[in-house]
């Protein structure tokens, strides 16, 4: 068990090395006023190097990561990050960058920026698209934005969105932080939209619909064109949440099954470390007629020179207060620009048939509610397993003992004890064997010994935690 790291603090230890104040300098309640000036030394430890540098390094050997093994979290494309995407995005031009820097000295960004813009839009099939926003969410928030400002152009007020019920939680959230009112959508029994369900909600009260392409089930929309029509007949905009796009790149484009906004989650889709928290992008892509509204300043390119302008005065303005996460711009920009349109396709290739792979394997012993031909991902269910007391929460906490990290589980809503997989495009056969292998041992254990998952996990560094008591309890002090 690692220590904390005032346990390896004596007085004394030291492990940098910094200037001695310099004649001339000027003392810092010069600048900030000493009521605001701390009255004694910070409570820091004093360790050498060495120890800070173990210290970490161990912590880090107890999390697991992509770099350590595989990562099946469903919906949220937890793909390896190739190596040469850091390299790139740590180059002094691109890592020692300031956004107050003149744009005579960052036009190799700007240009950056402009170019990827260009490529989003080649793989969605819209018109334009701005990198501004911070994440997937951040991405939602702009694209419902830009609907109430196309509504407000044309004087109209509309006060409804619709949302299946199989959508992220983030699309209600992001409508509802717009002033729009959610109105829920119901799936058929094959797991896609209920269209009758959508004929008799859209009306011209309704601004449009935010809807996933593929689903959270890992299921294309079969009635995709149906339901498109429907929206636009009453002048609705439909919004498509591009969380999944890691299904449909190289074979199916949002602007081509005529959506009016998608967002894409860098991040996810185009190979950034994201686990955490962040870093993130949630670049929006329009159809032409939304374009102007796009958040400012936007990249233009005049002549041969670039640069960010805000002359576009119908613009929902900044929703962030510089130009977004560049370090995840240049990642997605390395990842596209090796892959190419062919290397991108196999992307969409591979993550399909390494999903269908694992359902395949899997549906003798775990219940697959939709198991027909999936996209990306699919939804197992713990449910048949209930009756030997066994839930999915025991399922993914033993998993952790094989070195595997949990899919996402009781997500979707609309899935009873759900175990959503994800195995993306870069896991191996055998990787992905050794993962039914581990499931396939579970389900044995159920039947044979269920306490050995009532108790799990076993071999990690934390056993399992009373969930409840640490949301209400945070004690961060480790070993309490």
């Amino acid at each position: 068990m690692e220590k904390l790291i005032f346990d390896y603090s004596s007085k004394g230890k030291g492990g940098v090395s910094l200037p001695t104040k310099s004649a001339g300098e000027k003392a810092v309640k010069e600048y900030i006023p000493e009521s605001l000036l701390r009255k004694s030394e910070l409570n820091l430890p004093e360790v050498s190097e060495p120890e800070v540098v173990r210290h970490f390094t161990n912590l880090s050997s107890m999390n697991h990561h992509l770099d350590k093994g595989f990562y099946p979290l469903g919906s949220c494309t937890m793909k390896y990050n190739p190596k040469i995407n850091d390299k790139v995005a740590g180059l002094p031009g691109f890592a020692d960058i300031h956004p107050f820097q003149p744009e005579s000295t960052t036009q190799g960004a700007l240009e950056l920026m402009y170019d990827l813009e260009k490529m989003l839009c080649a793989i969605t099939g819209m018109h334009s698209a701005t990198l501004q926003p911070a994440a997937g969410s951040h991405g939602e928030l702009t694209g419902v934005m830009i609907m109430k400002k196309y509504f407000e152009s044309k004087g109209e007020q509309r006060k409804y969105i619709l949302i299946p019920d199989s959508a992220h939680g983030t699309n209600p959230s992001s409508a509802c932080s717009a002033n729009f009112q959610t109105l829920p959508l119901k799936s058929n029994e094959r797991g896609c939209l209920d269209i009758d369900d959508l004929r008799v909600k859209m009306n011209a009260e309704v601004a449009g619909l935010m809807i996933t392409n593929p689903n959270t089930l890992g299921l294309f929309e079969e009635e995709v064109e149906q339901i498109v029509e429907i929206v636009h007949q009453y002048d609705g905009l439909v919004y498509m949440d591009g969380a999944n796009l890691n299904a449909l790149l190289g074979i199916a484009r949002p602007g081509d099954m005529r959506f009016d906004i998608t967002h894409i989650n860098l991040h996810k889709t185009f190979a950034t470390p994201h686990g955490g928290g962040g870093p993130g992008s949630g670049s929006i892509a329009v159809v032409e007629k939304l374009s102007k509204f796009l958040p400012v300043p936007r990249v233009v390119k005049n002549g041969t020179a670039f640069k960010l302008s805000d002359n576009f005065p119908e613009s929902i303005g900044k929703v962030l207060g510089l130009y977004g996460n560049f370090g995840v711009m240049v990642r997605a920009y390395v990842y596209i620009s090796l892959l190419g349109l062919e290397g991108i396709k196999s992307v969409s290739r591979n993550a399909i048939l390494n999903a269908n792979y694992l359902r395949v394997k899997l549906a003798d012993k775990f219940l697959v509610p939709y198991n027909r031909i999936c996209m990306h991902e699919f939804v197992a269910s713990g449910d048949n397993h209930r009756q030997l007391g066994i839930k999915t929460f025991d399922i993914a906490k033993r998993l952790l003992d094989f070195g595997i990290h949990a899919p996402t589980v009781y997500f979707p809503l609309i899935v009873k004890e759900a175990i959503m997989v994800e195995p993306t495009e870069t896991e191996s056969k055998q990787a992905l064997d050794e993962f039914v292998e581990a499931m396939l041992t579970i389900d044995k254990e159920a039947h044979e010994n269920p306490e050995r998952l009532h108790e799990a996990p076993i071999s990690t560094p934390v056993r399992r935690l009373n969930e409840l008591k640490a949301n209400k309890d945070l004690n961060i002090c480790w070993g309490k």
